[in-house]
């Protein structure tokens, strides 16, 4: 394993915020990842299992325990046969869309729809990542982790994660380190079903079709760059964790409140994104409650932190903000939606050292 002191950590995140590490060792196989973990619990010091940083806001002061750099890889195929689909296992530290790349030149169905997310394959399943009506509970077999408590590796079946919308048993907790994960794809040369209307008028067919999983792919990457969710360095818009608040899924009393407030203040005759959720419940878009609460795209410019003017739910570095900064304006846009709406947003990223 190698070993940093005092290495800066906003390097290691999309957002490109947070102070150094006080100390920071790479794992890039699983035992090593197993024991950095068990060595700094045996010592009882601060952890942060890091890995590819999209998701993450990083205090300013650093962290001053162990970071554990998860940079494992390896992408096995289990099995793959026309009956059985193709049972893939990848590695924690394994970048993921790159491996969304393969799977969609393998004729690896069920993943295509969340081309271009950034991040580590490990921290898919933590927030059960999801994107143009895909999410990866729909293919993630089994998960297997380091219990931190119990002191094993266990294997976690799918139903054991408990995935909800961006959630699972891992969200929330450091219990669990994510090891690989299993995917259990669809041997097929056609994608699952265009949901987003968008996306299906991009590619020319109606909702619910499927297309060549190649070109669900390019409408998707396509799709996520006008939105600045595809990274590029010189691309300001795309210095994020993509969108910074998850759509909120509201009572049938919340929605009816919610619904009142908005003809009260933008008229009768509009009506709130309405999606229907099991038990009764619906989600709502939290960019379109954004926008109307009067944050439009590129609030908050020249910065330091703003409004992707691309989309209004990412909070953005505009080049020199640091973790205050970006706190600050996620905190000014879910108060603002929540005096507005009676709506509170809820952060999708960690924030860590800081509570919004």
């Amino acid at each position: 394993m190698r070993e940093l002191h005092d290495e800066p950590l906003a390097g290691y995140t999309t957002m490109r915020v947070g102070g150094p590490a006080a100390r920071m060792v790479v794992a890039e196989t699983t035992d090593e990842l197993v024991d950095a973990v068990r060595e700094v619990d045996d010592a009882d010091e601060p952890l942060l299992v890091l890995g590819g940083g999209s998701n993450l806001v990083l205090p300013d002061e650093g962290f001053a325990g162990t970071v554990v750099l998860v940079a494992t890889q390896g992408v096995e195929v289990d099995s793959a046969d026309s009956c059985g689909g193709a049972n893939v296992v990848v590695a924690a530290g394994e970048p993921w869309d790159p491996f969304v790349e393969r799977a969609v030149a393998e004729g690896w169905s069920g993943i295509e729809a969340l081309s271009g997310i950034p991040g580590s394959t490990g921290a898919t399943p933590v927030q059960n990542v999801g994107a143009y009506g895909q999410e990866v509970a729909q293919t993630i077999a089994r998960v297997r982790v380091w219990d931190r408590l119990e002191e094993r590796v266990r294997t976690m079946m799918s139903l054991d994660c408990r995935f909800t919308y961006r959630h699972s048993l891992f969200k929330g907790t450091d219990r669990y380190v994510v090891l690989d994960v299993m995917f259990q794809l669809v041997l097929a040369d056609l994608s699952g079903p265009v949901r987003y209307a968008d996306l299906a008028t991009q590619l020319g067919v109606d909702v619910g079709a499927r297309v060549p999983l190649a070109d669900a792919r390019e409408a998707v990457l396509a799709q996520r760059r006008r939105r600045g969710m595809v990274l590029d360095a010189e691309d300001h818009d795309t210095w994020s964790c993509g969108s910074f608040f998850t759509n909120p899924v509201l009572t049938t009393e919340e929605f009816q409140s919610l619904e009142a407030r908005v003809a009260e203040r933008l008229g009768a005759d509009v009506t709130p994104p309405r999606f229907p959720e099991a038990g009764g419940r619906v989600k709502t878009s939290a960019a379109w409650l954004i926008e109307r609460a009067g944050f439009g795209k590129g609030h908050a410019l020249p910065g330091p932190a703003a409004l992707s003017t691309k989309h209004t739910l990412a909070v953005t570095n505009r080049g020199q903000a640091r973790a205050a900064d970006v706190v600050a304006l996620a905190r000014e846009v879910r108060d603002g939606v929540h005096d507005v709406f009676g709506v509170t947003l809820v952060n999708e990223p960690v924030i860590l050292g800081q509570t919004l």
